[in-house]
């Protein structure tokens, strides 16, 4: 597994992570014993950078990964774990308030079983609390007390990314990246890079779209989000299939797929794409399988993809991705 720094963190992380939502059984029920087992994998595959958030499961995610750190604390190579505020229903979406923002990071460090938080991002806040900044001010003084290590932000669009860009001590940008939705290769990665914040990969497989094994008439679990968000009823329509409906993003991964050179999968070739990007530190890769946490590591160890399919792929979601993506990109 190799690793790249995460901005002005200075840790040295995994570049491909895990993605903890589902162990807050946001994507169906996953047993104690099953999200242990995940989690021993991923430390295994030498899979060092973990996200959660505090709303992931309310809060069952983070406890079952605190859980984790307690049971191997003599572990040589502890994973950096990253977690999330903002979106729980005392905050979101206007009743955001110092104290209460401050007493919600106090129970992820209870909940994870720490001193303190190694970095924390703002969960995909309302974009006018985004922009006041006072949010962020409050960000700079948590850490100067200690509270938390280094902080960041989880958003939904480049205008948004843009902004936190302008932030002196912003570390991280966590942003919806994949084969699917490439815009920010435009000038955000590189505005990023210049400004020493990391790049978080959230949505590499577009919700599974890009694993190349989702079919139209798949049926999900009543508490999955691909089942009661696929058209944003709950959240922004982003986070679900990228925006696109099941069907259309089900036809254009398998006309994509049936593009590609023999020796690579669809899965494989969406999480390389986002690894060739130098400006990418990290993809958060979440599943409720420990042989797709292999999968997804291994991902480390292929070779980048050749300049033409590259090429290949930027015109397909130029001409053929791009205008079926509902929401603000």
């Amino acid at each position: 597994m190799k690793t790249r720094i995460l901005g002005k963190t200075g840790f040295k992380v995994s570049e491909i992570g895990l993605g903890c939502w589902q162990l807050g059984n946001d994507f169906g029920d996953l047993s104690e014993q099953d999200a242990q087992a995940i989690l021993d994998q991923a430390h295994t595959s030498n899979i060092s950078f973990w996200d959660t958030a505090d709303v992931y499961g309310s809060g069952l995610s983070e406890t079952r990964i605190g859980n984790w750190l307690k049971q191997n604390n003599q572990s040589a190579s502890k994973p950096i774990v990253i977690t999330k505020v903002g979106r729980d229903a005392g905050l979101y979406p206007d009743k955001y308030s110092k104290q209460k923002v401050k007493l919600n990071l106090e129970s992820s460090i209870k909940r994870l079983q720490v001193e303190a938080l190694d970095l924390v991002q703002l969960h995909c806040v309302p974009p006018d609390i985004l922009f006041a900044g006072e949010l962020l001010s409050w960000m700079e003084e948590f850490q100067q007390q200690g509270l938390i290590k280094h902080f960041g932000a989880s958003v939904e669009t480049i205008e948004e990314a843009e902004f936190c860009l302008t932030q002196s001590n912003i570390a991280s940008l966590q942003i919806i990246f994949n084969i699917f939705r490439q815009d920010a290769t435009k000038y955000l990665l590189k505005q990023a890079a210049e400004n020493q914040v990391g790049i978080i990969a959230r949505l590499p497989l577009a919700s599974g779209l890009l694993s190349g094994k989702m079919s139209a008439d798949r049926q999900f679990s009543q508490n999955d989000h691909r089942n009661y968000n696929k058209d944003g009823d709950f959240f922004n329509v982003g986070e679900t299939f990228n925006g696109l409906a099941l069907h259309t993003g089900v036809d254009l991964a398998n006309e994509l797929k049936a593009s590609l050179p023999g020796h690579l999968n669809l899965h494989q070739v969406a999480m390389r794409w986002i690894l060739d990007q130098p400006e990418v530190t990290s993809i958060i890769a979440g599943t409720t399988q420990q042989a797709q946490v292999i999968a997804n590591a291994q991902i480390s160890d292929l070779a980048q993809l050749p300049a033409d399919l590259h090429k290949t792929l930027a015109n397909f979601y130029q001409t053929k991705v791009k205008q079926h993506i509902r929401g603000q990109i």
